[in-house]
């Protein structure tokens, strides 16, 4: 008795212990690098020029959050499978072992009388024993509620694939975002740091000329001026075009350190989706998006839900039976089966059964609200997407007009001053104009990319992807390529006009 204190003792002490570790730097060092390295594993090198289908393909199959959300959709399925184990009779088996420090002495007395027995006392059970069983278990009460609990994991899985769907959605509209702000960026660099290397030239030829009283010092100093206003300008959207290849590279599970080169594809505007009538799409979006289509699931959940409140109600109805072994040397019968039945009922039960209907009613009644108003919610979006679309389109072509016209204007202003004719400063703030332009027109065309992609979400229009784990990097890519050329219409707006 004493070692058995002892041994509960130092099980609680040794409970009693047990207190908040932080991890060590070295020990989050090497957690970091491991999730580097899995991050990275069996991701395909970026060869060559990356074109927006393969972007969007890149994406589809490395980028680690899709990765999340098929992981969360597997998790729904797992669950579902688990669940449906809980609709069959729990089959248990048990063992035990029991030990006195004394035989199990009994004595009796007489049952007339009252006065004990002569006889000496009795032993009835050993010392040590083994027990041993298997029974079976059936309720109906619970069979009830499993059911519906696996028709809930059921329509659990499709909302997490809607929602797989939403996020794929989103991770299209931000790799055409930013596969043209990197085309930008892209175009642009040489332009720029050619324009600041002229503008800090004629910068110190202004200085220079200043130091010498070439020129009268106002207007040597309103000419620096601008000039330090044009390169301050230049600085700013060189800045601002330096994330785009990384925020590319994100997207697309490249190495963030890798100079990305993209291919400005021919796939362009999407005319026709100004072209498509109203009511088409309506009817579009209230049978794919997936928002709406979450909430319709969802609405099935709640019903089961309330299906569940009120079975809960009902009397339980158990079943068992139970196969039983025992060691015991003085039973005389060492195994044996019993079998039984049960019915229970919660008289709390119908005091609360008012309360329980109103509650179900309610969850009800707010899923259905809830789908309502995200369906008034999408069709309102779809809306203001196509005219943030039709927007941006028109302010695409406008940006594109600009740009052929100081393109055209700054090809006279260089020429002029090759011929000495117009001076640096003509020539910088020609060209910082034209930088400017084209830079307009690239963001005009990632606006109209990414409203698109947001009209067609809110659509539920998303490329047919096969399983991503089974399919190669190349099929994706056609895949991408296939839902492009569906989605879009004439390219010929699309890249800027050679100069």
């Amino acid at each position: 008795m004493k070692c058995y204190i002892l041994l509960v003792a130092v099980l609680i002490s040794g409970c009693a212990t047990v207190s908040p570790q932080q991890l060590t730097p070295v020990e989050i060092k090497s957690v970091a690098a491991q999730d580097r390295t899995l991050a990275s594993a069996g991701v395909d090198d970026v060869r060559g020029p990356l074109r927006l289908d393969e972007a969007i393909a890149r994406a589809l199959k490395y980028n680690l959050e899709r990765r999340t959300r098929i992981m969360e959709e597997a998790l729904a399925i797992r669950q579902f499978d688990v669940g449906a184990y809980d609709m069959l009779p729990r089959l248990v088996a048990g063992a035990g072992y029991s030990q006195r420090s004394q035989y199990l002495t009994t004595s009796s007395i007489d049952s007339v009388t009252g006065a004990p027995s002569l006889a000496h006392p009795f032993i009835s059970s050993d010392r040590e024993h083994w027990t041993a069983d298997l029974g079976l278990t059936w309720s109906l009460l619970d069979f009830g509620l499993s059911y519906y609990n696996a028709k809930q994991n059921a329509d659990r899985i499709l909302i997490a694939a809607e929602r797989r769907r939403k996020a794929l959605h989103l991770l299209v509209q931000d790799v055409r975002t930013a596969f043209w702000r990197a085309a930008s960026a892209q175009k642009l660099r040489d332009d720029l740091r050619r324009t600041i290397a002229l503008a800090d030239e004629a910068l110190a030829d202004s200085r220079t000329a200043e130091r010498e009283r070439i020129r009268a010092p106002l207007d040597s100093l309103r000419y620096q001026r601008q000039l330090l206003e044009n390169v301050r300008l230049l600085e700013s959207i060189e800045q601002d075009l330096g994330t785009a290849r990384v925020e590319l590279a994100h997207l697309v599970n490249a190495p963030l350190g890798r100079e990305l080169v993209v291919e400005e594809a021919d796939e362009g505007l999407n005319r026709r989706l100004l072209d498509t009538p109203v009511k088409e799409m309506e009817e579009t979006a209230i049978l794919r998006n997936a928002d709406l289509r979450d909430q319709f699931y969802s609405a099935k959940v709640a019903r089961d839900e309330s299906r569940k409140i009120l079975l809960r109600l009902f009397p339980g109805l158990s079943f068992n039976l139970d196969l039983r072994h025992d060691s015991d040397r003085f039973l005389v019968h060492q195994n044996w089966s019993d079998a039984g039945a049960q019915l229970s009922f919660s008289l709390v039960n119908l005091l609360s059964m008012p309360a329980q209907k109103k509650l179900a009613e309610a969850g009800v009644a707010l899923a259905d609200q809830r789908r309502m108003t995200t369906q008034m919610v999408v069709l309102a979006q779809l809306h203001v997407a196509r005219l943030q679309y039709a927007s941006a389109y028109q302010q695409f072509l406008r940006a594109d007009a600009i740009y052929q016209v100081d393109e055209r204007m700054n090809r006279i202003i260089a020429a002029g001053e090759r011929a000495q004719s117009q001076s640096k400063l003509d020539r910088v703030s020609s060209d910082t104009t034209t930088i400017l332009s084209l830079l307009r027109r690239y963001q005009a065309l990632a606006l109209v990319h990414a409203a698109a992609s947001k009209l067609q979400a809110t659509m539920g229009l998303e490329p047919e992807v096969p399983s991503v784990s089974s399919s190669s990097l190349q099929e994706l890519t056609g895949v991408a390529a296939e839902f492009l050329r569906q989605t879009q219409g004439d390219a010929a707006a699309v890249a800027p006009k050679a100069p």
